[in-house]
């Protein structure tokens, strides 16, 4: 009989490419149980396993002293048809084995020395139940790992779950998998790392685990479950290492003077219910190297036990509550701080040295960056968030023992000043936020040695001068570009078209002239839209804790300010609205097909709307409104299905508004101060074009006919002038009788009186 221990499940393959990284050891064996025993069995040999960055697959090859208990000298043509033509193992139903594997189970199974195992590199997209119930009878009694991660599983567990009685690492993460425990879950007696996280189990999970004692590590974050979680649901887990629970609906319910059964290096309750008042029963956790708790109601200060209990802890992460205080003059945390979005005050801590992230954004900080900044120590900090506080001053130039830095945000405070150039030795930094201050001078020349920049913004300042040219030149990586609400003159530099992996540029509401330059066209992440797996743009660090931030980008669409963040990596925007601007709309604008707002308002931009516009399938916003563009709407714009907003008012453009898709739907006023006719304006196009025609008719006798009426007073008053005048003056006799007419009247007239 053969002893099946543990099951490796290799996912479906075609494609025979092959590359010379190899991932599993070499020369292990393929294993069914033994017919003798429940199911069919081949025995063979691994001779490789490689991997093309799509899947793994196998070439297996027959081994005669692997053959026993009287199988055939050769492998049954099933399989061997199998190995040269596929490598899908679609199992034939032997002895025991169910159906259900002929029928849905693609996959090729390793038996391991310790655990059922599914490669990462290509998702099952099966129900978790009939994995279930295919493994049970066959494996249940021996395997002690169960790993199918990251594999599009879907389904539910169900109560057979509880006859892997020998199983010690259970791990279905990041699936599709629902609904509630299984109360046969809890009688996993061997059970000491369990990972649900990532699914959409619901109910109390801790109904069924509280008799887990020998659990060590429990993750379950980002499910559904909800519920009241009491003393009692936790006496058990005294094994408890690592407690990992964030993003659920759940609310502890413990007296004040609770000490937890167990000590943790690892909390994470995010989202949970644990305020009003800081949790006590913290203090009792002495070998803390993580804790999460942001999102919990806390309304309280930060206790001075605290800081001494937490003196080990690595990364904290109190953010999005109402703590209020002050913090101490050092923080010692040695990784990662976040206590954004608290009611913190006073001024800013001293930092450890080898503190590699920070974040205190959306507090109440006060005063200078000065103490803060200026230091003697390098640091190792590569993230900074200041964000949205009351700091003020210039920005001192202290940034020289700051090399690490990747990530600098300090925009909504009162900074004020010019910016120091000692920024430039910051040559890893990759974004710098700095809107919605004071700032003054020109546009920063620090900036040359910043070449790996992805995201700069400095809006909402008042920054002077042109902007340069040699920005397309040293700042080719830039992805975003904010410069909207400063002061900025001259011409858009044309080497901004040489900026390729551009998304967002925003130069609105400055007083920028000329041109709109005709080579944006060259802008190729604009060019087609993004159909990018990965929604984010990324900060990349070298820390292993910290190594990545998510960046965000303020878009200005429909009068309101719109914070991109989780999206941002899909979204394209073009503003240069409320600039002085002239010409024409330059027709390589239209190229851009994967550009989704457009924004050229409040400019002098003269002739008429591209007709080209319609290839712009993505555009989702366009506001050309207080131009002097004239013309027809294209009709073309009715191809754009995407459109949500559509702003042509206050220019010169006159006829009908096209029909079809949404259009008609827009508000009336996005089309006044034009002679536009049609929905959804009130003006009948039949009435409009006859009294554009009458008045067209009268303006063609203005310019270019002949004016028949004008030409008849003209003449009657030239035949007067002969008729009467021209005989006074040229008759003596006549001129004395007119006069004395005129004399006699007067006398009759002063008779009357």
């Amino acid at each position: 009989m053969v002893r099946v221990v543990h099951l490796w499940m290799v996912s479906d393959v075609s494609n025979n490419k092959q590359t010379s990284s190899s991932k599993i050891p070499l020369s292990m064996e393929m294993v069914l149980v033994d017919s003798k025993d429940t199911c069919f069995a081949v025995f063979g040999t691994v001779k490789h396993v490689v991997d093309d960055e799509e899947w793994w697959y196998t070439a297996c090859t027959y081994n005669k002293y692997c053959i026993k208990r009287g199988l055939a000298e050769t492998f049954p043509r099933e399989i061997i048809n199998l190995v040269d033509r596929s490598f899908l193992f679609k199992v034939e139903v032997k002895s025991g084995c169910n159906s259900h594997f002929e029928k849905t189970f693609r996959v090729i199974f390793f038996y391991l020395p310790d655990g059922i195992v599914y490669q990462k590199r290509r998702q099952l997209n099966i129900l978790i139940n009939e994995i279930l119930e295919i493994l049970t009878p066959c494996v249940s009694h021996v395997v002690t790992r169960l790993i199918i991660s990251s594999s599009q599983l879907s389904g539910y567990l169900t109560d057979q779950i509880g006859l892997f009685k020998n199983i010690v690492r259970m791990d279905f993460s990041n699936n599709s998998i629902h609904g509630a425990l299984p109360r046969s879950l809890g009688k996993l007696s061997s059970l000491r790392i369990l990972d649900l996280s990532q699914n959409q189990f619901y109910g109390n999970p801790f109904q069924v685990l509280r008799s887990l004692h020998e659990l060590s590590y429990l993750s379950i974050d980002d499910n559904l479950f909800q519920g009241i979680v009491k003393e009692d649901d936790l006496a058990n887990l005294t094994s408890l290492k690592a407690f990992l629970a964030s993003g659920n609906n759940l609310t502890l319910a413990v007296g004040p003077n609770w000490l937890p059964s167990f000590q943790l290096f690892e909390l994470g309750m995010n989202s949970w219910q644990l305020g009003p008042n800081f949790p006590s029963w913290i203090h009792s956790q002495e070998a803390l190297l993580s804790l999460e708790i942001s999102n919990t109601g806390i309304s309280d200060s930060i206790p001075a036990w605290f800081w001494e209990t937490c003196h080990d802890v690595s990364y904290l992460n109190l953010s999005n509550n109402n703590i209020h205080g002050e913090l101490p003059n050092t923080l010692m945390i040695k990784s990662g701080v976040d206590l954004s979005s608290n009611q913190l005050h006073g001024k800013l801590p001293h930092l450890n040295d080898y503190i590699h992230w920070l974040d205190l954004s959306n507090n109440s900080f006060s005063g200078s960056l000065n103490d803060f900044l200026c230091k003697k120590q390098e640091s190792f900090l590569q993230f900074l968030n200041l964000a949205s506080n009351n700091l003020s001053g210039e920005i001192p130039d202290c940034w020289m023992t700051w090399p690490y830095l990747v990530d600098v945000n300090l925009q909504s405070n009162n900074f004020d000043g010019n910016l120091p150039p000692s920024m430039g030795s910051l040559t890893q930094l990759q974004t710098l936020h700095l809107r919605s201050n004071s700032l003054s001078g020109i546009f920063p020349t620090f900036l040359k040695k910043t070449n790996m920049l992805i995201c700069l913004d400095l809006g909402e300042n008042s920054l002077t001068g042109t902007i340069p040219g040699w920005i397309g030149e040293k700042l080719l990586n830039l992805k975003i570009l904010r410069l909207p609400s400063n002061r900025f003159t001259g011409h858009i530099p044309k080497e901004i078209c040489d900026m390729i992996f551009l998304r967002d540029l925003d130069l609105a509401k400055n007083n920028l002239f000329g041109n709109i330059p005709n080579c944006l066209n060259n802008l190729n992440a604009m060019l087609i839209r993004s159909r990018s797996a990965d929604s984010f743009i990324y900060v990349k660090a070298s820390s292993l804790r910290c190594g990545t931030n998510i960046v965000s980008s303020l878009i200005w669409v429909k009068g309101r300010g719109v914070e991109y963040r989780n999206i941002l990596g899909l979204v394209t925007n073009v503003d240069l609205s409320g600039n002085n601007l002239s010409g024409e709309i330059p027709r390589e604008l239209t190229d851009l097909d994967g550009l989704i707002f457009l924004n050229l308002s409040i400019n002098q931009l003269s002739g008429q709307i591209p007709l080209s516009i319609g290839n712009m399938r993505s555009l989702e916003s366009i506001d050309f409104s207080f131009n002097k563009l004239s013309g027809d709407i294209p009709s073309t714009i009715s191809n754009l299905s995407f459109l949500s907003k559509l702003d042509l008012s206050y220019n010169h453009l006159e006829g009908e508004i096209p029909t079809g898709t949404q259009i008609q739907t827009f508000e009336a006023s996005n089309f006044v101060g034009n002679s536009l006719c049609g929905p959804p304006l009130p003006i009948n196009c039949s009435s409009h074009w006859q009294i554009s025609k009458d008045d067209h008719d009268e303006k063609e006798s203005d310019g270019h006919g002949v004016n028949w009426l004008f030409v008849s007073m003209a003449f009657g008053f030239f035949a007067g002038f002969l008729v009467v005048v021209a005989p006074l003056f040229i008759f003596k006799s006549w001129r004395y009788a007119y006069y004395r007419f005129l004399d006699d009247m007067w006398l009759k007239m002063e008779s009357c009186w």
